[in-house]
């Protein structure tokens, strides 16, 4: 089965062929790529497979996985097949790889956060934990999309208060949105603008592998 979409692969130098692998899909933001977000997640590679995986749409200088028609309102036709690519690519990396079904986590910054939140919202509990990195849920994703249960979905989401990208206020609504169907979410706020700290990178960090032992 060839995959559905290109990506970079991290993975334990020393593979056990009788164990299955916790796995961390990694999404970057628009313009970006999937190099870029490989040093937020170095040295974890010795407990997870990584999946580092490329936005299927050119956006210079780099790609994304969905366009955006207005402030906070991408194209929906465009953004549903953004999500029905990255399913596909989850379940690729599923049959394809020695993976632990029980502990698949989602990490994104921006619009990967964005596209991680949502993906989240419809795989539900098939995801054991989320590190969303100054993103927000989509109008039409909490009205419209079919839902899953989430209640036993970990979310680590931060976001900085000097964002002048994608306001505060829109990682507020996302903690809210995610607690009132009873996910378990931890909430970070740093004084920066758009972008990820390393205080941001070392807290999402010890609450991953805290979650990992969960």
């Amino acid at each position: 089965m060839s995959s559905p979409m290109i990506y970079e692969l991290r993975k334990p130098s020393q593979i056990d062929p009788n164990k299955t692998y916790p796995a961390l899909f990694v999404m970057h933001g628009i313009g970006s790529n999937e190099q870029n977000m490989l040093s937020l997640v170095e040295g974890l590679e010795d407990k997870f497979f990584i999946f580092s995986v490329r936005g299927h749409l050119s956006q210079p200088p780099g790609f994304s996985y969905f366009t955006i028609q207005g402030y906070g309102k991408p194209h929906r036709e465009v953004f549903d097949q953004g999500i029905r690519q990255l399913t596909s690519f989850i379940d690729y990396a599923s049959n394809e790889y020695s993976l632990d079904h029980n502990r698949l986590y989602l990490l994104g910054f921006s619009q990967g956060a964005i596209v991680s939140m949502t993906l989240g919202l419809t795989l539900g509990n098939r995801i054991k934990g989320i590190i969303a990195l100054s993103g927000y849920i989509p109008r039409f994703v909490k009205e419209e999309y079919k839902m899953k249960s989430v209640d036993h979905l970990s979310l680590f989401i931060s976001h900085g208060q000097f964002d002048n990208i994608l306001p505060f206020e829109w990682g507020v609504e996302s903690k809210e949105f995610f607690e009132k169907f009873g996910a378990q979410v931890t909430f970070q706020t740093y004084q920066e603008g758009h972008t990820v700290s390393l205080e941001n990178q070392q807290n999402f960090t010890s609450w991953l592998l805290e979650n990992l032992e969960k």
